[in-house]
């Protein structure tokens, strides 16, 4: 009869308790989390039922008391859509807005995507002090600059007798607010572009200069299609900042039905004694409904975009 070898037990090793005081980190970022979230959510959602509320309701009552009775006949309607959309000409100026946020998104992204690269990649005489200035353009104040361009667009510029940029009277056009917003938006993009080309890998670069790829090609079939995160995350600031722009739109486009945005048409909407709340309220969220689209669909590009470059390893 044989007898069977013992088994030997080995302790088994416990994983090590964790620090409480993780623990209550832990809790206590989901509960700040959670109060943020409250905070920038209940306004937003009074604002959305108040949009779909009678005018004597939003008057008379919060906009809290239809959770009470959600589904009673007269609580809601779409009058104040139609209103906004037709009598406040709201949908002639989202026409505009996108008439002026497109072009000023995409120029300031072509131009700075060229310039970050040559700031990356390619070797001339003075880039970095070139790079530093453009980068020290981001400290001057936007009022500053204001004036000096409405001048330069209204008579143009001249050196003694040479007329350096013709008097084309740009003022009241969109070719005058796409420029303003170009100048206004290429530092922060070529800043944020360089960081995150320069982080490319340099071998992926040499490797297409030895099979005879020039920059042109470099740039296009190889930079361009790596940077998507920079470009995307670039795009949504310009395109949510001149979306939401009041003061550059009201300089140099005016404020005339015929082509003012819709930040103006909702200045004009209110009126100067804010009597027409509960328009205000449904031309809010007409406003929101495009920037919300453009921010989700591309938000996974976010902060890839924005984190690139920041460290290298």
């Amino acid at each position: 009869m044989s007898m069977a070898a013992p088994v030997s037990r080995t302790p088994v090793e416990q994983p090590p308790d964790r620090d409480p005081s993780q623990k209550k980190g832990g809790w206590f970022t989901r509960i700040t989390i959670t109060v943020v979230v409250l905070i920038w959510v209940i306004p937003t959602l009074g604002v959305l039922v108040s949009s779909f509320r009678p005018e004597g309701l939003v008057d008379t009552t919060g906009w809290w008391t239809v959770l009470g009775h959600p589904f009673r006949a007269g609580e809601w309607t779409l009058e104040n859509y139609r209103s906004a959309l037709d009598t406040g000409g709201f949908a002639n100026a989202f026409l505009n807005t996108m008439a002026v946020a497109v072009p000023s998104t995409i120029i300031p992204i072509t131009i700075a995507a060229f310039a970050a690269y040559a700031f990356s990649w390619m070797e001339f005489r003075g880039r970095h002090v070139m790079f530093v200035l453009v980068v020290g353009l981001l400290v001057v104040p936007l009022q500053m600059a204001l004036i000096p361009i409405l001048k330069l667009f209204t008579g143009g510029a001249s050196i003694g007798s040479v007329q350096i940029i013709p008097d084309m009277n740009l003022v009241g056009t969109f070719m005058a607010v796409w420029l303003a917003h170009t100048g206004f938006g290429l530092p922060l993009a070529v800043y944020l572009l360089r960081n995150y080309i320069g982080s490319l890998p340099s071998s992926i670069i040499e490797s297409a200069k030895i099979d005879g790829a020039d920059h042109f090609t470099i740039f296009w079939r190889l930079v361009v299609p790596l940077s998507v995160p920079a470009l995307a995350a670039f795009a949504i600031f310009q395109f949510l900042w001149v979306w939401n722009d009041f003061l550059v739109a009201y300089v140099f486009l005016g404020g005339t039905a015929e082509v003012r945005v819709l930040t103006i048409a909702l200045a004009d909407l209110v009126g100067s004694r804010g009597e027409n709340w509960h328009l205000l309220t449904s031309a809010a969220f007409i406003s929101m409904s495009l920037p919300l689209a453009v921010f989700f669909s591309l938000q996974r590009f976010f902060v890839r975009g924005l984190t690139a470059g920041s460290v290298k390893g």
